[in-house]
């Protein structure tokens, strides 16, 4: 089987991911959830046991200082981060807890994750998350489907348990899939310090919730004014590599920044692109045309 049958498998919920290797860090206390309100990009106001939300931390200036997905369970929340994120995020919310009654707790090591990016609900996993003691939550840290958090312990069973009727892949074939789905990825496609409209990440800013870090200054740039650049999914059909200068009729617009094969000689992309050539038409310096990304 080749790795885009995987993909494949992946976005029809056939396959899984283990991410146990990802941060996974605790918050507790009774001024958790208004704490963490305050300060990240979501709204986590009601977020529910079971439901996650994937949100941003920014800078007083805007600036993306991390990305993550925010799982609400019994008694708390846990923060899963890429560890391809330069910052840990319970280093960067540290600052915050001197005068709350919440605790911050790096639970890496203590807690297994798997993922099912796929838009399949818990239902579909089929194993009895009850005796295996799994905690449930949608949608996944990696799209639309689910996620299993739970003691590390359970690791091996539960791996075993889920490849009975499911295919485990590796993060080669999910950093594929995330390409192919356009979902962006912070240290890779985008770079911290960005503004969230530079990075292809305002999805996750609760433009119209309360006061949080950053909010006015991200939402004068959404109101009033522009982004330096934009993260474009383009796709291509020719070579195309991570890297590649992007060009508007010879003249530099930005740079390629990850790429996965969608068949067919065709390749889908991430670009980084100059405020001011995101009308294109674009090709590689190579001569390779990059065009928008079509629904597959």
């Amino acid at each position: 089987m080749d790795d885009r049958e995987n993909v494949r498998r992946l976005a029809d919920g056939a396959a899984f991911v283990d991410l146990s290797f990802w941060r996974k860090v605790v918050v507790a206390g009774p001024d958790g959830r208004a704490w963490l309100n305050d300060l990240v990009s979501a709204d986590v106001s009601e977020l529910e046991p079971g439901r996650a939300r994937r949100s941003l931390l920014l800078s007083p200036t805007g600036r993306v200082r991390a990305e993550f997905t925010i799982v609400a369970r019994e008694g708390g929340f846990v923060l899963v981060q890429d560890p391809m994120q330069p910052t840990a995020i319970d280093a960067l919310l540290a600052p915050y807890t001197l005068s709350s009654a919440v605790a911050v707790e790096d639970r890496t090591a203590d807690l297994a994750l798997f993922a099912f990016p796929g838009g399949q609900d818990p239902a579909h996993i089929d194993i009895d998350i009850d005796i295996a003691g799994v905690t449930a939550s949608t949608p996944s840290c990696q799209g639309g489907g689910c996620d299993l958090l739970g003691p590390a312990e359970w690791h091996d069973d539960v791996a075993v348990a889920l490849t009975r009727r499911l295919k485990l892949v590796g993060n080669e074939e999910l950093e594929a899939w995330r390409i192919l789905a356009g979902i962006p990825r912070l240290g890779v496609d985008a770079e911290q310090d960005d503004l969230p409209q530079e990075a292809a990440l305002t999805e996750w800013v609760a433009f119209d919730k309360g006061c949080y870090l950053g909010q006015e200054a991200v939402a004068k740039v959404q109101n009033l004014g522009h982004p330096r650049r934009l993260l474009l999914h383009l796709e291509a059909l020719g070579e195309v590599a991570p890297g590649d200068i992007v060009q508007v009729e010879g003249r530099h617009a930005g740079e390629v920044t990850s790429v996965a094969e969608a068949g067919n000689g065709r390749n889908v992309l991430f670009a980084r692109i100059r405020w001011g050539s995101r009308d294109g038409p674009f090709t590689t310096a190579m001569g390779t045309a990059l065009t928008p990304r079509r629904e597959p």
